[in-house]
């Protein structure tokens, strides 16, 4: 069984940071990624950073954070973390930690945390 642990969120005002940690446990043979989505209340979920975890750590992000959050990986304990500076009323949503987990059968899934509240208000 695989577990995503995440850390972080709240509230902060608008311009202030948070950073955001995903830890994953359990049965593990290997992680191929690892990011964070959100979702704003009547919104869909979107990407919003994906890191990979093997090879040189490839980065994607969405438009609207680039330049302002920087994800950033710790192979050595399984553990993703998001920096968000600058943070705008607009980033405010669930952020969900997703892992691409391979098991010992060698097959990848996703796998998701259970969210944390990101709020950015006056």
């Amino acid at each position: 069984q695989v577990q995503l642990v995440e850390s972080g969120g709240g509230l902060v005002q608008p311009g202030g940071s948070l950073r955001l940690s995903c830890t994953a446990s359990g049965t593990i043979a290997g992680i191929d990624g690892m990011g964070w989505y959100r979702q704003a209340p009547g919104k869909q979920r979107e990407l919003v950073a994906y890191v990979d975890m093997i090879g040189a750590g490839r980065t994607q992000y969405a438009d609207s954070v680039a330049g302002r959050f920087t994800i950033s990986r710790d192979n050595a304990k399984s553990t993703m973390s998001l920096s968000m500076n600058n943070l705008k009323p607009e980033d405010t949503a669930v952020y969900y930690c997703y892992g691409k987990i391979r098991t010992p059968a060698g097959v990848p899934y996703a796998y998701w945390g259970q969210g944390t509240q990101v709020t950015v208000s006056s």
